[in-house]
């Protein structure tokens, strides 16, 4: 299958800016300009990929054409040979197509980004406390193969274990872009530890995955709006945190959000720490309000990211693990539940972007 006509269109307008960039790049009076300079290097390091699979692709088309003349020969080796060839060329052709589409994909603007994720013990009492701690140690097990930084900001304890609500910053490579197909509600089904009639329980979860900002500019936080109390950092920590105020408390008035962080010993960085937290929280808040006036006629075939949506369920007495957004059932509850997501990322990456690229050429 060739490549559309609007994509070709959107390759040879690709091509064009490529061969402007390089002259641009070679001009005395750009490369002086160093703020000039780095940004249309950068562009151009983004295209390089994308242009050199075109050029891979008008390659083996122009291949695939003199085969095609071949095959009419009056020779009949010629005519062999001009068949194979033609059959490899489609072949390869077909491989280039994918990845052209893939390299075609919108990037998101926030793949890059650290985040905050947030787990909250929903339905189920003591159970969902618990269940909540086994997510939080899930996802610290699967940033630490990753090779990720992991940090507390808050958490409240359940009474019997776990946690009734935490919240984490996990810093390190391309962390949102792993785990951004992760918020929703987290179902878990199993048979308590108290339970002596061994019957299974059902309770929930719900995990938000917010994509950290590197600058407070696109959400505008009047210092009005804000109330911040400091109070004393409760949990291990020694004498510090019992003698002094370090611990910060944020509220923004006009939504009623409030966040805390009180990991870090100065009080100063505990507050910095959490304007960064309330101001992801009040931009999510904001491209949430903004998806829903757009009333998006077409939904993610990963989900919507809703936080009332039930997105997988681990059945422990089964072993299983089914992410209820693409259908995916798997046998390897033990696995995932010990860090191994990337049986479960993986897919869902891949859904997303043949979801993309099915959209991909299609008129707006």
């Amino acid at each position: 299958m060739a490549l559309s006509t609007s994509i070709l269109a959107k390759l040879t307008d690709l091509s064009e800016r490529h061969e402007e960039l390089a002259a641009l790049l070679a001009d005395p009076e750009v490369v002086a300009d160093r703020d000039r300079f780095t940004a249309l290097s950068r562009e151009y390091a983004e295209l390089e990929p994308v242009i050199v699979a075109y050029q891979d692709y008008r390659r083996a088309n122009a291949d695939l054409d003199e085969a095609l003349i071949l095959e009419v020969d009056d020779d009949e080796a010629i005519r062999e040979l001009a068949r194979e060839d033609a059959a490899d060329t489609r072949k390869t052709m077909a491989a280039i197509e994918t990845t052209v589409k893939t390299l075609l994909i919108p990037k998101d603007p926030n793949d890059e980004r650290n985040i905050f994720l947030e787990i909250r013990a929903g339905t189920g009492g003591d159970e969902a406390a618990l269940f909540a701690g086994d997510l939080y140690r899930m996802y610290a097990r699967y940033a630490e193969d990753e090779g990720w930084r992991v940090g507390i900001l808050s958490d409240r304890v359940g009474e019997h274990g776990g946690f009734k609500e935490i919240i984490a910053r996990i810093e390190g490579r391309r962390v949102y872009s792993r785990l951004k197909f992760e918020s929703g509600a987290h179902r878990v089904q199993r048979v308590p530890e108290t339970e002596s009639q061994g019957r299974i329980h059902t309770s929930a979860c719900t995990v938000a995955v917010l994509p950290e900002q590197d600058a407070i500019d696109d959400v505008d936080i009047a210092k009005a709006d804000l109330r911040i109390d400091t109070f004393r950092a409760s949990g291990a920590g020694g004498q510090h945190v019992n003698k002094t105020d370090s611990a910060v408390r944020l509220t923004h008035l006009p939504t009623g959000i409030v966040v805390e962080c009180q990991d870090e010993r100065s009080q100063l960085k505990n507050r910095a720490r959490a304007m960064q937290l309330m101001h992801a929280k009040l931009l999510d808040a904001a491209q949430a309000r903004q998806t829903a006036e757009q009333a998006e006629t077409r939904r993610s075939l990963v989900g919507s990211g809703d936080r009332s949506e039930r997105i997988r369920t681990y059945n422990f007495p089964q072993g299983r693990v089914t992410d209820h957004r693409i259908g995916l059932t798997l046998y390897k509850l033990d696995e995932v539940i010990a860090g191994r997501l990337d049986h479960i990322i993986e897919p869902l990456t891949q859904e997303h972007q043949a979801d993309q690229l099915k959209r991909l050429g299609e008129p707006a």
